[in-house]
This record gives C-alpha cells, structure tokens and sequence, in this order.
C-alpha cells in the first residue's frame, strides 16, 4: 500500500503511539484523520481531527460519514485496567473487552464499506505480545487482546475480496502512558515501533511483531502450556 496516497483513521490518535503514527503518516504525505474521545486533546499538526469513542456506535457512524474518503484504519485505542479474571471486578472485565475487542470490530464493520468503495486499502490492528502470552496478573488484558487476535486473522479473510488487507502489529510494553511503571529497560521507543508498523502496512504483511519479545511469544505458542 502505498502510504503517501492514503486516507488514515487512526483511532486514539491523540497520544502515545498513535500520535506517532499520525505524526509519521503525515510526515509520508498521507492525509490523517486522528481520532479521540475529546477534540482538544488532538493538537498535532496537519492532522484533521475526528470526534469517535470506540465504545459508542453512533459516535462511531458518525465518523465514517465524516471521513468517507479513508483507505486505511488504524485500530489503536485501547485501555488496561489491570483486572484478573477470577478476582478481578467483572464491570473492568466488559469494559477492557468493550474497549480492546467490540470497539475494533465496531469500527472494522463501519469503516470497511469505506475503504471498498474507495478502492480497497488496509485495517491495521494494534494488539500486544499478551495475545499470545497470558499471564495471571494481566487477565482480561490477555483475553480481550487475544480476542482482536481472533478478530484480526478472521477479518483478513473476510475482507480479502473486497481488496481489504488487514494486520495486526504485535508488541510488548512501550515508552506510552499506559506503560508508565514498566522499567524504561523493558520499554521499546513508540516512534520506532510506529515506523515498523507503517513498513509493514506497506508491505502487506499480516503480521509485524515488534520486539524480541514478541517473536519469543509467537514461537512458544507451539509448546505446551506451563501447569503452575
């Protein structure tokens, strides 16, 4: 795909690593929806702002009016509460899977008419290292992450004949908000794995793991599980 020619929406696009991705997609020539809860939150510029909570389906129509000439979606937000699933409070359990598994798909069925009318173009999904690894203490993370998994692979095929590709970016923790009491030792810089992942948008790949990591959960998945 060619980025310089492209129409994005990037979801949570005001902070982290999705204001990377806006700021680099804009850096490449590609128009750049970002979008955010609240407006003023968005002060990148040259970005267009877009009003959408991936939570709400109104909000989330309402934005694909808006941008109706996308290509490619960016499905970034995401939330961590931190809940395990047996002890953990069940009301941050639907709204980790609300946020981090229906708010992809809501925005995935909404934008993907877009993108084929367009012309075809790509769905990006960011997931996490924890799709794959699921630790305890990181539960419902784990499950809503693994869930966009599913989500990811499923829409690929699906949306294949409509000229859609679709990709998940694998990574583990980031120098982001979201990751502010994880080790900066442990941390990768956001800026480079953004550029990572606009390379392999434009090489088609359907996955792009981020991190050492990464490729070490994705290749223990053929080993069996642990009995702890």
């Amino acid at each position: 795909m060619d980025l310089s020619h492209a129409t994005a929406v990037i979801t949570g696009g005001n902070r982290g690593l999705g204001r990377h991705l806006a700021a680099q997609l804009t850096e490449r020539g590609a128009k750049v929806y970002a979008a955010a809860r609240r407006l003023e939150t968005i002060d990148l510029p040259g970005v267009v702002p877009l009003l959408l909570d991936v939570t709400d389906e109104n909000s989330i129509h309402a934005a694909a009016r808006i941008a109706s000439d996308a290509t490619l979606l960016i499905n970034n937000a995401g939330i961590f509460t931190g809940a395990t699933l047996v002890a953990g409070a069940t009301d941050a359990i639907r709204r980790e899977m609300e946020t981090n598994f229906y708010g992809p798909l809501a925005t995935t069925r909404a934008f993907a008419p877009v993108i084929a009318n367009n012309g075809g173009g790509a769905v990006l999904n960011i997931l996490s290292v924890l799709s794959w690894a699921h630790p305890a203490a990181a539960g419902s993370y784990s499950a809503s992450k693994a869930a966009a998994w599913a989500l990811t692979d499923a829409t690929r095929e699906e949306l294949a004949p409509h000229g859609i590709t679709v990709s998940g970016l694998y990574v583990g923790y980031m120098d982001t908000d979201m990751a502010e009491a994880v080790p900066a030792e442990m941390k990768s810089d956001p800026a480079e794995v953004a550029a990572q992942a606009l390379s392999g948008i434009e090489s088609g790949l359907p996955e792009i793991l981020a991190d050492a990591l990464t490729h070490q959960a994705k290749q223990a998945l053929s080993t069996a599980p642990s009995m702890a």
